[in-house]
C-alpha cells in the first residue's frame, strides 16, 4: 500500500515536515483503508517513510518513520515511549508534565500529559488512535518501572524542579502510581479526521483498562450517559515550582492545565519580590500565585471566566495566598484602558492571552489585537517596571511577534528592554523542521520612559 506525490510536492515533508495535504498526491494504491499505514513515495518512487493514511482528511498522511526497515510493531512503539519518558526525566519535573507531543515527539495526532496521578490522552488522528490501547499500556509499564536517583536538581538549570522534599510528585524509586487515565478527545478537529468526540475514562487502577471506548473508537460522546467507570474522581493535585492547584481532568480548559508555561512562570516567581503584579488572563491564577510565592507585596488577577477565577482563588487559599494575590472578573481588553483612565500603575504586568489567531487567513487580525493589548499593557507598568508578554500562536511568529511588541512600545512611547526571550517549557519539544511544534513565545521586557 502506498501513495505517490506529484511531481514539485512534499517540499515540507523533505525538510523535515510530517505530514502529507491532500493536494500533494499524484496517485494513491487501490487497497489503503483509512487509518492505515502506508508507503509515501516521491514522484519517481523513492521511498520516503511510513505514515497514516486517512482520506477523510486535508491531511491526507501524517507521517510516523522515514526508514523503509523499521517495523512498527509494539517493540518500536514500547522505544518510542520509553524515549520519550527518558527525556522528560532528564528535562522537567515529572509531577505534571506532558509526556507525548504529537508530531514533536513521533506520535502523529496525540498528546498525553500526567497530573501527579492521571493522565489525560487526547487522540485527533485516527491512525494512532486505533494505536492507543497498545500505546497507552507501553506508557503505564514505563512509568511503574522508571527509576529516579532520588535527588534533586538546581531550579536554574530547569532540570526536573524538584520544588517540595516532601511532595507526593517528584521522585519515587519504585515509579509512579497512576490511578486512571481520562480521555478529553473532544476537540472539534477530531471531526476534520472522519473521527466523532470522545470524553471518558479509559483505565482505572482498580478496574484496568476499559473495553467499551477501546472497541467503539468512533462512538460520539454523550455528557448525560451514565458510564458506571466515571466513579474515579476527575480532581488531582499537582505541584509546579513549589505552587499547589486543584486539577480537573474532565472539566478544565484543553486536558486541565496549561503545562507549556512551566518554567516562564518560575521566572516571574524570580523576578515578583516586592512588586505590585497585574496578571491578566489568569486563568486558573498561575501566574499571579508565582508572583504571590515569590514575594511579590500585592496582585491581581483578572479573567473573564467566573468559574476561572473561582478555581485561581481556591488555589490561592489552597497555598495560603489569598491575603496577597486576589481575583477579579474582567474582560481585560475593556479593563486595562479604564485601570490607564484611573491613573493605576503596577510595578510587573503580564499579559497571558488565549491564540488571538487559530488561522494564517486571520494572522493582519491578530496583529491589531496583539499591538493593541500590548501597549494598554505598557501604559500601566511604572517606569523601570516590567512588561511579560506571550503568544500561544505558531501563526504568530517570533519575528512577527517582536515587530508587534515594538510598534506597540512606540505608540506607548515607551522603550523596552530585553530582559529574557523564552519559548515552551522543554516537554513541549520544538522539533526543528516541523513549523507547528514552536508557538509559544514569552518576552520578560523592562519598560522605561522615554528619556
Amino acid at each position: 500500500m502506498y501513495i505517490k506525490l506529484k511531481k514539485g510536492e512534499g517540499r515540507l515533508l523533505k525538510s523535515g515536515g510530517a505530514w502529507v495535504f491532500d493536494n500533494e498526491i499524484q496517485e494513491v494504491s487501490d487497497d489503503i483503508e483509512d487509518g492505515e499505514l502506508v508507503e509515501v513515495h516521491d514522484f519517481d518512487d523513492f521511498f520516503m517513510g511510513w505514515g497514516f493514511y486517512n482520506s477523510a482528511s486535508k491531511i491526507r498522511v501524517r507521517m510516523l518513520c522515514r526508514h523503509r526497515k523499521e517495523k512498527p510493531d509494539e517493540a518500536f512503539f514500547r522505544e518510542r515511549v520509553r524515549a520519550a519518558v527518558e527525556y522528560r526525566k532528564n528535562t522537567v519535573d515529572m509531577n505534571a508534565c506532558r509526556l507525548i507531543f504529537s508530531e514533536a515527539d513521533f506520535f502523529p495526532g496525540m498528546v498525553v500529559d500526567k497530573y501527579n496521578d492521571l493522565l489525560v490522552v487526547e487522540s485527533l488522528a485516527l491512525g494512532i488512535d486505533r494505536l492507543k490501547p497498545m500505546i497507552l499500556r507501553l506508557l503505564l509499564e514505563e512509568l511503574n518501572n522508571i527509576d529516579f536517583d532520588g535527588g534533586s536538581v538546581d531550579e536554574k538549570k530547569n532540570i526536573r524542579v524538584n520544588a517540595e522534599k516532601n511532595a507526593e510528585d517528584t521522585v519515587k524509586n519504585t515509579g509512579f502510581k497512576i490511578r486512571g487515565i481520562y480521555e478529553r478527545s473532544d476537540a472539534p478537529v477530531r471531526k476534520k479526521e472522519g473521527m466523532k468526540p470522545f470524553k471518558g475514562w479509559l483505565y482505572t487502577a482498580e478496574k484496568g483498562f476499559i473495553d467499551e471506548p477501546f472497541n467503539d473508537m468512533l462512538r460520539e460522546w454523550n455528557p448525560d450517559e451514565d458510564y458506571p467507570e466515571r466513579a474515579e474522581s476527575p480532581l488531582t493535585e499537582i505541584v509546579e515550582n513549589g505552587v499547589h492547584y486543584t486539577v480537573d481532568v474532565e472539566n478544565g480548559q484543553k486536558t486541565g492545565f496549561f503545562l507549556d508555561q512551566k518554567y516562564n512562570r518560575l521566572e516571574i516567581q524570580k523576578l515578583a519580590k516586592g512588586k505590585s503584579v497585574l496578571d491578566c488572563f489568569t486563568h486558573m491564577g498561575t501566574f499571579a500565585l508565582n508572583a504571590a510565592r515569590g514575594g511579590a507585596s500585592d496582585v491581581l488577577g483578572l479573567d473573564i471566566s467566573e468559574l476561572a477565577v473561582q478555581q485561581a482563588a481556591a488555589n490561592a487559599k489552597l497555598n495560603g495566598l489569598e491575603n496577597t494575590a486576589r481575583f477579579e472578573v474582567a474582560d481585560v481588553l475593556d479593563a486595562l484602558p479604564q485601570m490607564r483612565k484611573e491613573g493605576r500603575l503596577f510595578d510587573l504586568v503580564i499579559l497571558d492571552p488565549p491564540a488571538f489567531t487559530k488561522s494564517k487567513n486571520t494572522v493582519k487580525q491578530a496583529e491589531k489585537g496583539y499591538r493593541e493589548i500590548n501597549r494598554e499593557g505598557m501604559m500601566l507598568v511604572r517606569d523601570g517596571g516590567y512588561l511579560a508578554t506571550c503568544s500561544c500562536s505558531h501563526f504568530m511568529d517570533e519575528e512577527l511577534f517582536k515587530k508587534v511588541i515594538n510598534q506597540a512600545a512606540v505608540s506607548a512611547h515607551k522603550r523596552l528592554r530585553q530582559v529574557e526571550f523564552r519559548t515552551q517549557s522543554p516537554d513541549h519539544p520544538i522539533l526543528w523542521g516541523l513549523y507547528s511544534s514552536y508557538y509559544l513565545k514569552f518576552i520578560i521586557f523592562q519598560v522605561v520612559n522615554e528619556k
